[in-house]
C-alpha cells in the first residue's frame, strides 16, 4: 500500500515562535505577503507590509489559546 503524503498548508503555517516569544522570519514573511495582497499587490510598502505583520503575529503570540471543545454526535 503507497504511502500518502501530508501537504502542509502555506497559508496556515504552524507556530514556530522562538522560545524568546518572537514569530520565526518565515511566518512573518507569510503574513506579510497576505497583507500586501489584501492591499492590492501595490509595491512600495514591504516594510510597513512587514512591520505590520510582526506585530501581528507577536500580539496572537501573546493570547492565551483556548481549547475547542468538540461538540458531541448525542446532541
Amino acid at each position: 500500500m503507497a504511502k500518502t503524503m501530508e501537504r502542509s498548508s502555506p497559508t496556515a503555517p504552524k507556530s514556530r515562535a522562538a522560545s524568546n516569544g518572537q514569530p520565526a522570519r518565515e511566518e512573518i514573511a507569510l503574513r506579510a505577503y497576505h497583507i500586501y495582497l489584501q492591499r492590492g499587490a501595490a509595491p512600495g510598502s514591504e516594510f510597513e507590509d512587514w512591520m505590520q505583520a510582526e506585530r501581528q503575529l507577536i500580539a496572537e503570540i501573546g493570547k492565551p489559546h483556548r481549547k475547542v471543545k468538540a461538540k458531541s454526535a448525542a446532541a
